[in-house]
């Protein structure tokens, strides 16, 4: 390894060493700012800080800053002349998108903006990763799988949808992790087992060396400071939770992914570690877009007599639902993926079915169970799917693409 890669697993250790030593001495100073909330999954009604997901990206663009002159320092004074300015611009970039995504996101925490202000939000802070990208590589071209070759050649040249796409990988990964989530270490599990899926495609490409392998080291430096100070995070928002990571962590993790993939060239790939926030968000959509009623928390419903969480439940007239949802409720029913209740209420004409999230669709499948153990089986969830990413990737990547 070189030095510079030996340097940053140092930082990345002092990364996770200092956030585990910060986020205990800062949660008074959160919960005077009125920075706090009750976990409703609880009986003690305690106040937990929240939006703490904030000191995990401050350690973090620390930790890069003090990288960055490890990085490129010897290349500066060696070769003054041939210095690989787009490089360093893509760190910088980098940098600046998740710095403006902590602060929009802590913002959001702050304010509780509403959710067409969130969807906006991811989507201008990734303009200046946007232009370095069409400044130092401006490739928009796709390649067409095997089968459809005869007919529509080799590649496609996609021209400025294809910035539209990564845009909308933007505002999905940033908005994905945040939409699911509810219950103690599920949004910093699945950023943790995501980032070491990445980290550990990245460390593959290198050994391989098949492709350029700068894309794959910038995606490492990149990740290893991250998983240092989300590992620390996850510590103290592990069941029972002492921290709430807020808003602020999932925008800066999803940023942080996005510009990664988007960067690093391996933005396709990258979604394929996603599968489970893709089938939470295919199953989100009717209540996402108020086909069906959405209530402002879709997480579960905590259960004092048993200590354990049941499906969370939305009740609306079914004569109010207009063909979208009614066409959701019945294809999602007839599929066993949801449960429906008729003619509740007192007059007998209200439906309740559980809210469209994966966690509630986990206790509907698995039946009320413990926090912890929901969280669990999500994270299982996404470890699997992160080993089906991989025989995607490469084994049947080789039926459709040369590779």
């Amino acid at each position: 390894m070189t030095t510079d890669l030996w340097c940053l697993i140092l930082l990345s250790i002092g990364a996770y060493l200092i956030t585990s030593r910060i986020i205990p001495r800062f949660r008074d100073v959160f919960i005077r700012a009125n920075l706090f909330g009750i976990d409703l999954c609880k009986s003690t009604g305690a106040e937990v800080p929240e939006a703490v997901g904030v000191l995990c990206g401050c350690v973090f663009l620390v930790c890069m800053f003090l990288f960055i002159p490890a990085r490129f320092g010897q290349e500066f004074i060696r070769q003054k002349e041939s210095f690989p300015h787009h490089e360093l611009v893509e760190y910088i970039t980098a940098l600046l998108g998740v710095t403006c995504i902590l602060l929009l996101g802590f913002a959001d925490d702050v304010l509780d903006v509403p959710w067409r202000v969130k969807l906006l939000l991811p989507a201008i802070a990734a303009l200046p990763m946007l232009l370095v990208y069409y400044a130092t590589f401006d490739i928009t071209f796709v390649v067409v799988p095997k089968p459809l070759r005869p007919f529509v050649g080799q590649s496609i040249d996609l021209g400025w949808l294809y910035y539209m796409y990564m845009m909308m990988v933007v505002v999905f990964s940033t908005n994905a992790i945040n939409i699911l989530a509810g219950i103690n270490g599920l949004e910093c599990g699945q950023t943790v087992v995501i980032a070491l899926s990445v980290l550990s495609y990245n460390c593959f490409e290198i050994y391989m060396g098949e492709v350029p392998s700068h894309a794959h080291y910038f995606s490492v430096h990149l990740l290893l400071p991250f998983i240092g100070t989300s590992a620390a995070l996850l510590r103290y928002n592990w069941y029972p939770a002492q921290v709430f990571v807020g808003d602020t962590y999932c925008y800066f993790s999803g940023m942080l992914f996005a510009t990664i993939g988007i960067l690093g060239h391996f933005s396709k790939t990258l979604l394929l570690f996603f599968i489970p926030q893709v089938i939470n968000f295919v199953y989100s959509v009717p209540q996402i877009f108020h086909f069906v009623p959405c209530p402002r928390h879709r997480l579960p419903r905590y259960n004092k007599l048993t200590n354990n969480i049941e499906m969370s439940t939305v009740r609306f007239k079914q004569k109010d639902l207009k063909f979208l949802g009614r066409a959701s409720i019945g294809i999602l029913e007839s599929m066993g993926l949801l449960s429906v209740q008729r003619n509740v209420g007192e007059n007998r004409e209200y439906t309740e079915c559980n809210n469209f999230t994966l966690v509630n669709l986990i206790l509907k499948l698995f039946g009320p169970m413990h926090e912890r153990s929901t969280t669990i089986i999500i994270l299982l969830i996404q470890i699997l799917c992160s080993c089906a990413a991989f025989a995607i990737r490469y084994p049947l990547a080789r039926l459709f693409y040369d590779v």
